[in-house]
C-alpha cells in the first residue's frame, strides 16, 4: 500500500497503535505524513504533532514504522512494550534480519528482549562498533552504560525491565545543566552571619514541615511535627532508598495506628467525596500485586542513577515522582516524596551539608505549577483505566495495568522539580535570610529607643509587620500602653525602614 494522495496519514507510533489497537499513555510526539506540503510542527501543552511531507513515508510494514518511530518520535518503553505482545516475535526477528547492523534495527531487537524477558531467533552479533541506546543528546541516560554484546548496544537506560523512566534532554532541562546550583547555594549561605545561618535552619525545618502537611491540607500535632523535623535532619546523612528504611520513614510520620510493616495489600486512590454516595476519582495507584516489582524496579532505578553520573535534579524527580505515583503505602506517600526530594539532592551534593532546603515551600506557594506536576501523569492515566468502586469506597481495577506505572515519561516532573529548586534558592532561602536579618536590625534599633524586654520587642514587631507597619490603637492600649507617642512613632518607624514598607 502506498502513501494516499488526497490525505495525511499516521506514522510511527501513532501508526502502530491504530495498526494493533492498542491502549498506551500518548507519546509526547505524534508523527503523521501528507501527501503534500513541508514538514511542519505544533506544540499545545507540551504535545508536539509534526507533518512530514511525503518523501519521510517509510512504508507499510510495522518494522519500518517502529523505525520510523525511534528516529523521530522517541524512545517510548511504554508503548514498545504494549506493542511487543501482540506483534508476532517472527514479525520482529524477521524485519530485524532484514537489517541486522541497523542501529535501529538492534535497539529494537534490545528492546524487544528487554521488555518482553523473549529471545528472539536471532543469532548475537560478532562484530560491528557498539551503539547508544539512547542518544545523549536528546536523552538522559547512565554513563558509561552496560555494554550488550548480543545487539552490541549500550544499555544507558535509567531504568531496569520493571521500572524504566525516560527524560528527554529539553531545552529547559539542558539550560539547567549549566547553572551550579551548590554553589547558588553556597553564595546566599555565605552572604549572611554564620550565627544567623544557624538561627535560621530551626524555622527552615519547621517552616518545610509544616509546609508539606499543608500541600495536603492536614494540620499537625506539635507532636507530629516534631517527628517529621527529626526525620528531615536525617536527610543527609544516609541513603533512604531502600524498603526496610523507606517502610521505617513511613512509620515515623503517620499516625501509630496506620503504620505499615510492608507495602500496602489494599487497592488505593486519591479522591474526595462530592455528594454522600458519590466520590470523585482523581488517580488509580497500582494494584498491590504490582507494587513488589514496580518498587524494587524503582530502588534499582535509583541504584543506576547514582552510579550513573546522571544529573541530581533529574534523578531527584524520577524517584520522588516515581514514589508518590507507586503509592506505596495506605498514608504517608506525599511526604515521603517530597523527603525523597531532600534526600537525594543532600546525597548528590546540590545541597551543602547543615542547610535546610524549603523546596516544599516552594511548591505549596506554586500549588497549581506542583498539582499540575503531578496530573500530567495522572490526567492521561486517568483516561485510559477502567475501575469499580463499591458503596464502601472499595476499588477494584481489572486487566493488567502494570507497564502503565512502569514505564513512565517524566519530563514534566523533571521540568518541575528544577523550578522548584531554582525558586527556593532563589526566593524561599533568600527571603526567610533577608528577613532574619532585617528582624535583628530591627530589634538593635527597637531596643535604642526603649529598652523593653525581648519578648514585648518581638511582639511589637509581629504586630507592626501584620498591619503595613502600623500598630492598632486597640493593639497599643492592650499591649504597649506604657510608650510615649514619640517612641511608638520612632519604634514603628524603625519597622518600616527596614522592611521597606511604605
Amino acid at each position: 500500500m502506498t502513501l494516499n494522495t488526497r490525505q495525511k496519514r499516521p506514522a510511527g507510533y501513532a501508526f502502530l497503535v491504530e495498526q494493533y489497537n492498542v491502549s498506551t499513555l500518548p507519546n509526547w510526539h505524534t508523527s503523521s505524513v501528507s501527501p503534500t506540503g513541508t514538514l511542519r510542527s505544533t506544540i499545545q501543552d507540551g504535545q508536539v504533532e509534526s507533518v512530514y511531507p511525503r518523501i519521510y513515508w517509510p512504508g507499510d510494514g510495522t518494522g519500518d514504522h517502529l523505525e520510523f518511530a525511534l528516529k523521530y518520535d522517541g524512545v517510548n518503553p511504554g508503548i514498545l512494550s504494549a506493542l511487543f505482545n501482540v506483534v508476532t516475535a517472527e514479525e520482529i526477528a524477521s524485519w530485524i534480519s532484514s537489517k541486522p547492523t541497523g542501529k535501529y534495527a538492534r535497539r529494537i531487537w534490545f528492546l524487544y528482549e528487554f521488555l518482553t524477558g523473549r529471545k528472539l531467533t536471532l543469532p548475537d552479533l560478532t562484530r560491528g562498533n557498539y551503539t547508544a541506546l539512547l542518544e545523549p543528546d536528546r536523552y538522559y541516560t547512565a554513563a558509561p552504560g552496560r555494554r550488550v554484546q548480543r545487539q552490541r548496544v549500550i544499555d544507558n537506560l535509567l531504568g531496569g525491565k520493571d521500572f524504566c523512566p525516560v527524560i528527554r534532554r529539553t531545552e529547559k532541562l539542558a539550560a539547567m545543566e549549566t547553572i551550579d546550583l551548590r554553589k547558588r547555594c553556597e553564595e546566599v549561605v555565605t552572604s549572611f552571619p554564620p550565627q544567623l545561618i544557624r538561627r535560621a535552619l530551626s524555622y527552615l525545618y519547621s517552616k518545610e514541615t509544616k509546609s508539606s502537611f499543608e500541600i495536603e491540607h492536614i494540620k499537625p500535632s506539635p507532636a507530629r511535627i516534631e517527628k517529621f523535623i527529626g526525620l528531615l535532619e536525617l536527610a543527609e546523612h544516609k541513603d533512604f532508598c531502600e524498603k526496610p528504611l523507606l517502610i521505617d520513614v513511613q512509620n515515623r510520620i503517620v499516625d501509630p495506628r496506620f503504620r505499615e510493616t510492608d507495602y500496602r495489600v489494599n487497592q488505593n486512590f486519591i479522591g474526595q467525596t462530592i455528594s454522600s454516595q458519590k466520590q470523585l476519582v482523581h488517580y488509580v495507584c497500582p494494584k498491590p500485586g504490582d507494587l513488589p516489582a514496580l518498587m524494587a524496579g524503582l530502588l534499582v532505578s535509583h541504584q543506576i542513577m547514582k552510579e550513573g553520573a546522571v544529573p541530581a535534579i533529574i534523578h531527584a524527580a524520577a524517584i520522588s515522582y516515581g514514589f508518590v505515583f507507586m503509592h506505596p503505602f495506605e498514608d504517608g506517600n506525599g511526604r515521603i516524596h517530597r523527603f525523597l526530594i531532600h534526600n537525594i539532592l543532600f546525597l548528590r551534593g546540590v545541597i551543602p551539608k547543615g542547610l535546610m532546603f524549603p523546596v516544599s515551600a516552594a511548591m505549596l506557594k506554586n500549588q497549581a505549577q506542583y498539582d499540575h506536576s503531578l496530573e500530567a501523569f495522572s490526567n492521561p492515566l486517568m483516561r485510559l483505566l477502567e475501575y469499580d468502586l463499591d458503596d464502601l469506597g472499595q476499588m477494584t481495577v481489572p486487566g493488567e495495568t502494570g507497564p502503565l506505572y512502569r514505564y513512565i515519561d517524566m519530563t514534566a516532573q523533571a521540568e518541575a522539580l528544577y523550578d522548584f529548586v531554582k525558586l527556593t534558592i532563589e526566593h524561599e532561602l533568600v527571603e526567610e535570610l533577608v528577613f532574619l536579618a532585617n528582624y535583628d536590625k530591627t530589634r538593635q534599633a527597637i531596643q535604642e529607643f526603649v529598652d523593653m524586654p525581648d519578648r514585648l520587642i518581638d511582639l511589637f514587631i509581629q504586630l507592626c509587620l501584620q498591619s503595613n507597619g502600623h500598630l492598632s490603637a486597640r493593639k497599643r492600649e492592650s499591649h504597649f500602653g506604657f510608650l510615649t507617642v514619640e517612641e511608638l512613632a520612632d519604634m514603628e518607624n524603625a519597622v518600616r525602614e527596614e522592611y521597606a514598607m511604605d
